[in-house]
């Protein structure tokens, strides 16, 4: 209560010796005494003094407040805790009446609670500037009797609040207290800001093929809704700048990636890669898109083992409109191919595609109407009008256009017994254009119908845990009418077979092939979620036909009257754990013609992700040997600052290594360590194995380094 009242008192005598120099102050002061001398021109302060200011918190021992000169005397421990969370720590003080202006004995300035800096003495200049003299920096874990991990020195620092800037002049970095990086003068963003024009976290890249370098990235933001950062990157090899743009807009971004080298592993010309991306939001619903790769040569990217590495590039512009019950793509799209063995000519290369799909539901006869709507168009660069001495059966120069129209309607209803029955009739109608082809050239047009009925019995129960658990056996039986034109298949080449067409009327991709005549398909679902925090999923499936279809390949699992059986299966908990695994089951030669198998846990303290992949030998799809590989990638959080990570990629077919690499990272409050290492076994022609080792040292604590008062110790750590 007494000093509630000191408080009241004080604060009144506070705003009076105010009044006459601003009106609009808000002080309080709270202290174990106050004295005002006689003529009210000084007041004393003194135990546990509190004053605030202006959202400007400060503490100290002693306060003297001369009203003649509008000062304060402050004797400390003086800590004054500023609105944006900085603190100014100091013995002994002077300072005026806002805090703004002063001076400051033996202080100690802490950033964002993580960069410390602690000089001989401070000046406060108009509340943004505070000039330090004598000073160490750090963002480590001071201890009584140690050097911290890191420190910079110098002679003088000055921090502008406005600009979130600091400025060092005769900086000198020490590690252990050693001196190891002198320069005289050195500019570094505080902690607070995000984006600030300047060098970032350089990396150290040893590679057999590019030698021993460094990589510098420079920073320049460009207004607030730009930047660009510009990587040189040299080394005995190489002579590389990379180059990132990025542009926010009110309705879409741009993000622009690219690189120029001249390096002694092609002396012929300058080498490089650009990959463009962007996406804009139009009126009326409209989503525009787009899409640029491009690289000087096929090896680039594996040669810089850039994080743009990809087998096939593609460029695309795309324009969309989705709502509910229509949607509308338009579509271009550039594909380049950086496989060995593949020529960019006889590939198709440019791509056109219109869709349209429309919903009804009509009143009259119930259920829902399908409209859809394709025009499609490929484009070879190719001449050629036959197949070229490859050992592919595709013509080297064919070119198709195609529209296509698909129109449905289906139904469902409920049968006694909970016995969901379906129907649909469809109708398609295409038309092509096949040119360069001497074996097909010319137009085609037709008109198929289809039609199917289809059963399911949805069975579902409670589980003694409390969980549900749904048993639907389903079944179809379909027909598509009509013949097959003497049309080349130049789309249906791969053919998938899952759990989204198993009661499909065609599973082939493309409507130059299509399932002809009568089919039959059959199948079990089983689903079960429990309330322990696990869910469950299993389907069977196969189709039958009245006739063999040799549009088939041997791996589509539907090339005889039978199909193999579709085995498709995931699980799910909550502790992180997730698998997927799909296949076909040849019963003639008793094993799978092809599956494949994901699964991932994510864990607090580790994470792992693999996934399996089987292939048979299948001429139709140019495989000639069978393909099998694992993918395997994973973290592990050895303690509290050190992380390890590894990835390999293996081919099982050729019992060799593809892909392989370790990386190791230790972080604590102040640095981060990251180092890896990555082994690529090319074995293209027009690609080289090749071994690269990364590190980049951090140091947090400033903006460049990001923030790591998460992994804070204590000086009995």
């Amino acid at each position: 209560m007494l000093r509630a009242a000191i408080a009241g008192v004080s604060l009144a005598l506070m705003v009076s010796t105010a009044t006459a120099r601003a009106q609009t102050d808000d002080a309080v002061l709270l202290a174990d005494q106050v004295l005002v001398q006689q003529g009210g021109d000084t007041l004393i302060a003194t135990g546990n003094v509190e004053a605030l200011y202006d959202g400007t918190r400060m503490t100290a021992g002693t306060l003297v407040y001369d009203r003649t000169n509008d000062t304060l005397e402050i004797q400390g421990p003086i800590r004054i805790t500023q609105p944006n969370g900085d603190v100014l720590t100091a013995t002994q003080a002077e300072l005026d009446e806002g805090f703004r202006n002063g001076l400051l004995e033996s202080a100690r300035f802490v950033l964002d609670d993580q960069l410390q800096i602690a000089s001989a003495r401070a000046a406060r200049v108009d509340g943004r500037y505070t000039a330090m003299s004598q000073i160490a920096a750090t963002s480590c874990q001071v201890c009584s009797g140690k050097d911290p991990l890191w420190a910079i020195r110098a002679s003088r620092v000055v921090h502008d609040a406005k600009e979130r800037q600091l400025y060092f002049d005769d900086a000198q970095l020490r590690v252990l207290g050693v001196p190891v990086f002198y320069i005289p003068r050195m500019r570094l963003p505080d902690p607070t800001l995000d984006r600030a024009r300047g060098f970032l976290i350089p990396e150290l890249k040893t590679s057999t093929l590019l030698g021993f370098g460094i990589k510098l990235p420079y920073f320049i933001p460009i207004g607030d809704h730009a930047d660009l950062t510009l990587t040189p990157y040299l080394s005995p090899i190489t002579r590389t700048l990379e180059m990132r743009y990025r542009q926010a807009f009110r309705r879409g971004d741009i993000t622009v990636n690219g690189a120029v080298s001249r390096d002694n592993l092609d002396r012929e010309k300058l080498r490089g890669h650009l990959f463009a991306e962007g996406a804009f939001r139009l009126p009326r619903d409209y989503r525009l898109t787009f899409d640029i790769e491009a690289v000087s040569d096929d090896a680039y990217l594996n040669d810089y083992s850039s994080d743009f590495k990809k087998d096939r590039l593609d460029s695309a512009l795309t324009l969309t409109r989705t709502r509910r019950d229509r949607f509308f793509s338009l579509g271009l799209i550039h594909y380049e191919s950086l496989t060995d063995g593949e020529n960019n000519a006889t590939q198709p290369t440019i791509i056109g595609d219109l869709r349209y799909n429309r919903r009804y539901f009509p009143s009259r006869i119930g259920g829902e109407v399908r409209l859809g709507v394709q025009v499609h168009g490929h484009y070879r660069y190719s001449d050629t009008d036959i197949d070229g001495p490859d050992a592919d059966t595709v013509v080297d120069g064919r070119d198709v256009a195609r529209a296509n129209l698909d129109l449905s309607w289906r139904n469902r209803w409920t049968l006694p017994g909970g016995v969901r029955a379906g129907a649909l009739a469809q109708l398609w109608l295409d038309h092509f254009e096949v040119d360069q082809d001497v074996s097909a050239e010319g137009s085609y047009t037709q008109a198929t119908p289809g039609a199917s009925v289809e059963l399911r019995w949805p069975l579902v129960r409670q589980t003694q845990s409390g969980g549900r658990a749904l048993l639907e056996p389903v079944a179809q039986i379909g027909w598509v009418g009509g013949d097959r034109l003497a049309l080349p298949n130049d789309e249906s080449t791969r053919v998938e077979f899952d759990e989204g067409n198993l009661l499909s009327l065609s599973r082939f991709p493309a409507p130059d092939r299509r399932e002809r005549g009568l089919a039959g398909a059959a199948g079990l679902r089983w689903m079960q979620q429990d309330p322990d925090g696990w869910r469950a999923a299993l389907t069977l499936g196969r189709v039958w036909r009245d006739e063999t279809d040799s549009a088939f390949s041997r791996s589509s699992g539907q090339d005889s009257t039978a199909s193999d059986w579709l085995v498709a299966g995931q699980f799910a908990h909550r502790n992180g754990l997730n698998l997927l695994a799909r296949g076909l089951y040849d019963t003639g030669e008793t094993r799978f013609s092809k599956a494949e198998m994901r699964g991932n846990i994510t864990r607090d303290d580790y994470s792992l992700n693999a996934s399996y992949i089987l292939l048979t030998t299948d001429a139709k799809e140019d495989r000639k040997d069978a393909q099998s590989q694992w993918v395997l990638n994973g973290r592990y959080d050895i303690d509290r600052h050190w992380t390890a990570t590894g990835n390999t990629r293996y081919d099982i077919a050729e019992e060799q290594f593809l892909k392989a690499g370790l990386g190791a990272e230790y972080r604590n409050e102040c640095v981060v360590v990251d180092f890896s290492v990555s082994r690529n076994f090319a074995s293209s022609t027009n690609l080289e194995p090749s071994t690269d080792f990364g590190l980049t040292v951090a140091l947090t604590g400033f903006s460049t380094g990001g923030s790591g008062k998460e992994y804070r110790r204590s000086c009995s750590y």
